[in-house]
């Protein structure tokens, strides 16, 4: 049986994917965020773009900085992010 998770994108990521989150389907025991990367660049040619143009991309898992052999759960929040700079 598979569930759900929700997929954020913030700042750029945001404005050149033209949305700010999906609902995407992943196997009952879960994944890691590089494998739901992959499933999501997969499934959109602009997503995949998107993701290629940040070659420091920054994730969360439930609002905490997370690495991509982090274990994603149905029910998950998972957030993709440039990297942040001070001013």
């Amino acid at each position: 049986m598979a569930d759900r998770v929700t997929v954020l994108f913030f700042a750029a990521l945001r404005e050149q994917i033209g949305q700010e989150s999906l609902s995407v389907t992943i196997p009952a025991s879960g994944v890691s965020v590089a494998a739901l990367r992959t499933q999501i660049e997969g499934a959109d040619p602009a997503i995949a773009q998107a993701l290629a143009d940040q070659p420091k991309l920054r994730v969360a898992v439930n609002r905490t900085l997370s690495t991509f052999e982090q274990l994603v759960t149905p029910g998950d929040e998972v957030a993709f992010f440039p990297p942040m700079t001070g001013g």
